[in-house]
């Protein structure tokens, strides 16, 4: 059934929009019109438009993007649906209604069509690939085929569940020192650009040498207030050759791998790949995906392509009939423990079981090390600040003294 959406004018003369299903045009109409409202303006929706307003093309499409909590939440009421006894048509029809964006309340409306008129939903849910990751789409096929499809959708509102609250928790350990920084710039800047010129002036007409913090503060404001635009130019410049590196395959191979080496940050890294590698790849293996194929969908996961080339270096090992554990001891990007835990989990033929502990393990870890990392971030922020100005409040106050010497 096609997809409208429409502009009307409700009772009070004020504009409305939405998303209704109907046979045509003249049928949306008469149902928009049912519900209290005249229509103004009713187009379809086709497939195309949907997928260009979810990936943000327009102004429009930017505030209807679907993010990662609105497929979370809609997996979750999905499953609840599905678990309750209805059917899939009817729960993806009731949910149509619920969606929070125009964006997603299309997308919704045409996978439900797609499924009426004989597609999977697997397939339905492939026609947008940049709302839904190919690891849904697998884990829907699996639970369509053997028939646990509300147990899936289970497993994977839990794994949605569990990103979105350890991102939100690091989001949240990071808007301190990032508003931190922030602030800290603006005023350094302020004082460099516009403070410190104005005081220093009172510095030209002395006929003696000026202390070396004193010359250092004046040639650096004076490189701030000339030059400030040409930092910022360079900045964006370098962000921009940075993001363009990453692109290429050999750019992304290096960064990545720099990374994985740099202390602290690297090995939190670490543990947040495998911490996704292990849950992911549990949920595969407990829902009737068999290991070969479960391991080609999870190396895509890590978000590092150095982790994700060791996990294809295992597939292949595990292919020729070498254990999964044995495979990934052969490289020391995985730690030792979550290494052994694997070859337990094989050994006593509750791997599932075992990945589900090795990802607790590792993102209480990850959770644990970050709220570390920004409890002792404030202070170390605080003190360079407090550092730097009192180097500024020095290289003032030093020609001042020296003058009140002279004078006396």
């Amino acid at each position: 059934m096609p997809v409208y959406d429409y502009q009307a004018l409700d009772p009070k003369g004020k504009t409305v929009t939405g998303i209704i299903d109907a046979d045509g045009a003249q049928a949306a109409r008469h149902k928009i019109r049912a519900l209290g409202s005249f229509p103004v303006r009713v187009k379809e929706v086709t497939g195309s438009e949907s997928s260009k307003e979810t990936r943000g093309v327009s102004v429009k499409g930017l505030f209807s993007r679907v993010t990662p909590a609105q497929v979370s939440l809609w997996t979750r009421q999905l499953a609840t649906l599905t678990g309750a006894g209805f059917p899939l048509v009817s729960a993806l029809t009731t949910l149509v209604s619920q969606a929070k964006t125009q964006g997603f309340t299309k997308i919704a409306a045409r996978i439900k069509d797609s499924i009426v008129e004989g597609n999977s939903f697997a397939s339905a849910l492939t026609l947008y690939p940049s709302v839904f990751s190919q690891i849904y789409i697998n884990m829907v096929r699996a639970g369509e085929t053997s028939g646990t499809l509300e147990i899936v959708l289970q497993r994977l509102a839990d794994i949605m569940e569990k990103q979105q609250e350890l991102k939100s928790r690091i989001q949240t350990a990071m808007a301190y020192p990032i508003l931190m920084t922030v602030i800290g710039t603006l005023v350094l800047f302020f004082l460099m650009t516009f403070v410190v010129p104005n005081i220093t002036t009172i510095f030209e007409d002395m006929n003696q040498a000026l202390p070396a913090p004193t010359r250092f503060l004046i040639a650096a404001s004076e490189i701030f207030k000339d030059y400030w635009w040409l930092m910022v130019v360079a900045m964006v410049a370098a962000l921009v050759a940075l993001k363009m590196f990453r692109k290429t395959e050999r750019g992304q191979a290096t960064t990545d791998r720099l990374m994985l080496r740099v202390p602290i940050v690297g090995s939190m890294l670490r543990r947040i790949a495998v911490a996704r590698f292990s849950r992911t790849l549990a949920s595969l293996l407990e829902n009737g995906v068999t290991m070969l194929p479960a391991l080609e969908i999870v190396r895509n996961v890590t978000g590092n392509v150095v982790i994700s080339s060791l996990i294809e270096n295992a597939s292949g090992d595990v292919e020729r009939g070498q254990g999964l554990g044995q495979s990934l001891a052969a490289d020391a990007v995985f730690p030792d423990l979550a290494v052994q835990m694997v070859q337990v989990g094989e050994q006593s033929g509750e791997l599932e079981s075992m990945l589900y502990k090795i990802a607790e393990v590792y993102e209480n870890e990850v959770e644990s090390s970050i709220m570390s990392m920004m409890a002792m971030l404030e202070p170390v922020m605080i003190l360079v600040m407090a550092v730097v100005v009192l180097f500024i409040v020095l290289s003032i106050c030093l020609p001042i003294f020296e003058m009140n010497q002279l004078v006396g």
